[in-house]
């Protein structure tokens, strides 16, 4: 059964032409009955004709069958031929042209409901229904053609209103789509700032620490032996850190009891001017104001700043360079100073964000920074060396 019903649907045509055909059939035997005289017969077989192919292509041409069934009920009334049964198309045209036909269709179609039965009674008159019988009688065929044009109405504004929630449907799904892209994309930059500031603070430690042992390796070998423990614990917390973050991108296997190190924070600031001392770079650090727990994105982007102006101190402040870490705690944020003494970085570093992969550590700075609301500044100091100084504010400004 519902084989045939989807057969029918997409068939319209070839269902209403065999509705067409069937009505035809009914319109012969009027013909064979009916008329009287050559020019009522002949107008009776063109109405009859026409009618039947109003119901045949109504789906396909609304608003020509339309005017064909306008046509044919004018030629109807002039050639004084009588109600006969393919009239039953001007109901079928009303709903169709209310339902699926253009706007001035549709007010047409309703115009020619409401003056057809009144034509009707006007042209034909019954001695039986005079007076307000026949008014009653008027109203009574009328309401047919309203029902019709109201029905076909109702299912043009259910087509529209479904049209229109598939429409926001559709609209909804795409900007979803659209979010998880943006989702995607962010979550990637994050890791890539994260990846990048692993990556360049514990290579540039071991780097170090590398060169270091190769050069005491013949002279003292207890020196070379710590600059290897050394190399071989900050491998091991790079490899901690790149298991935590690349462990967003395997939700499934961190759901199977994966562990992974807590996000580093102020405290951990401390921990990691140690070890820059460790490989051989004076810094000097510290605390004013009453430490206080922090947000935990504060307290992650104050621990990267740090680390990654420790990084290009040095990658950049050249030899024998010294640094300075302030953390200052205010009612309502953390300020960062960070100082080195050395020779400073090429302009294109702060300025551009650089060229084939240089300064990306400080647009990674300016984004971690943004994204909590803070400000930043960076550049070279007045007397020499480098200067970075941020301000995080305990709640992201509006």
């Amino acid at each position: 059964m519902q084989r045939l019903y989807d057969f029918f649907r997409r068939h319209p045509t070839g269902v209403d032409s065999f509705w067409a055909l069937l009505l035809f059939g009914l319109g012969g035997i009027w013909l064979v009955q009916a008329p009287n005289g050559t020019v009522q017969f002949v107008v009776g077989t063109v109405t009859v004709v026409g009618l039947c192919t109003v119901v045949a292509l109504r789906r396909r041409w609304p608003e020509y069958m339309l005017l064909v069934a306008v046509g044919c009920g004018v030629l109807q009334v002039a050639g004084n031929v009588d109600v006969h049964p393919p009239d039953f198309a001007m109901l079928v045209i009303i709903y169709t042209a209310a339902a699926d036909g253009k706007r001035w269709a549709s007010r047409l179609a309703l115009v020619c409901g409401l003056l057809a039965p009144t034509i009707n009674k006007l042209r034909w008159p019954h001695s039986a229904a005079t007076g307000w019988q026949g008014v009653v009688a008027v109203v009574f065929v009328t309401v047919p053609f309203v029902l019709a044009w109201v029905l076909g109405d109702s299912v043009r504004t259910r087509r529209a209103y479904w049209a229109q929630l598939q429409e926001r449907a559709d609209r909804l799904e795409k900007e979803r789509e659209a979010q998880a892209r943006m989702a995607v994309a962010a979550e990637r930059a994050r890791i890539a700032r994260e990846l990048h500031d692993v990556v360049a603070h514990n290579v540039s430690v071991m780097v170090v620490q590398a060169d270091g042992a190769a050069y005491v390796l013949d002279g003292s070998p207890e020196q070379a032996k710590q600059a290897l423990e050394t190399i071989s614990g900050t491998g091991r917390q790079a490899l901690a850190e790149m298991r935590r973050l690349l462990g967003v991108l395997r939700t499934e296997e961190a759901g199977e009891g994966g562990e992974y190190v807590p996000q580093p924070d102020v405290e951990q600031i401390n921990d990691l001017v140690e070890q820059v001392r460790t490989a051989g770079m004076p810094v000097d650090f510290q605390v004013e104001g009453a430490p206080r727990p922090l947000p935990s994105g504060v307290e992650l982007t104050a621990y990267r700043i740090v680390q990654e102006a420790l990084t290009n101190t040095r990658k950049h402040g050249g030899p024998n360079v010294g640094a300075s870490v302030r953390l200052t705690f205010f009612d309502d944020g953390l300020g960062l100073l960070v100082e080195d003494d050395g020779r400073g970085a090429q302009h294109e570093l702060y300025e551009e964000g650089g060229a084939d992969g240089m300064g990306h550590g400080l647009i990674g700075m300016r984004e971690r920074v943004g994204m909590v609301g803070g400000t930043l500044d960076a550049g070279p100091r007045p007397g020499g060396g480098f200067r970075i100084s941020a301000l995080l504010p305990l709640k992201a400004g509006r």
